[in-house]
């Protein structure tokens, strides 16, 4: 019999939107297929998660989870107004990542949160978001046509979980990719407990993760405002599978 370990079970939360197939147009969970061929390719077996209550209580039986891309979280939930350009709003789907979220860091379940779910982190740590972002850097280099994605460079702090990941540095100290992107919101005020790890060159806030000095205790918690699972660098998802390897004693620490 082989020895290979079995493939961590990845949960990748899904859309929850209206959508049209063949002749029906009706509300769909959904999810582009960029995600479960991102986490497959990475040694990971996909499972989707629609935003439905209490889909949190599926980590019990994940590995690791994947917090998706997609519309914009309800402003009120970081005690804003909507900005007239804030779209694609479904507060349903807030409530059930932030369960999914929660229930994930509390079993210790490794999390790689991805656009909109870089986005979940923050709030739900506290934060707020900033709901236009061209109104305040003056471009559009953070997103692109619509079903398009923009490419810009990022900088990322050497000594954070995705310095390591996607390094090594250059001479000046710092990581630096070109990363794909398609957003147009951002991190206002940084969460409780979270650190910046990465930077467009508008200074706009591109990574976070835990701030290690807090000592909160929380596991592998990587949040990206870019779109790897579009793009053509497999590590971070590997790296979730490495971690979610290491949660069930099937590996060591690297």
């Amino acid at each position: 019999m082989s020895s290979r370990p079995a493939a961590p079970h990845v949960g990748i939360s899904a859309y929850g939107e209206p959508a049209r197939w063949g002749p029906w147009d009706r509300p769909a969970a959904l999810l582009p297929m960029d995600y479960p061929e991102a986490v497959a390719a990475a040694g990971g077996v996909p499972v989707l998660l629609p935003p439905l209550p209490g889909i949190e209580e599926a980590v019990s039986r994940l590995d690791a989870l994947v917090l998706s891309g997609g519309g914009d979280i309800d402003p009120a939930a970081y005690g804003a107004a909507p900005h007239p350009l804030t779209e694609r709003v479904y507060p349903r789907r807030d409530r059930a990542e932030r369960a999914l979220l929660a229930a994930a860091l509390a079993a210790g379940v490794p999390v790689l949160a991805i656009c909109r779910g870089l986005q979940i982190v923050n709030v739900s740590r506290g934060g707020t978001l900033r709901q236009h972002l061209p109104d305040e850097v003056g471009h559009h280099d953070h997103g692109s046509a619509p079903g398009t994605y923009a490419s810009h460079p990022v900088r990322i702090a050497a000594d954070s979980a995705a310095g390591r990941i996607l390094g090594p540095p250059e001479p000046d100290g710092w990581v630096r990719a070109a990363v794909p992107t398609s957003h147009h919101q951002a991190i206002g005020r940084l969460g409780d407990g979270l650190a910046a790890t990465a930077w467009a060159d508008d200074g706009s806030i591109e990574a976070v993760e835990p701030d290690r000095e807090a000592g909160d205790g929380t596991g592998f918690l990587l949040a990206v405002q870019w779109h790897p699972e579009a793009g053509d660098d497999p590590r971070l998802f590997e790296a979730l599978v490495d971690a979610a390897l290491v949660v069930r004693g099937l590996a060591l620490p690297g």
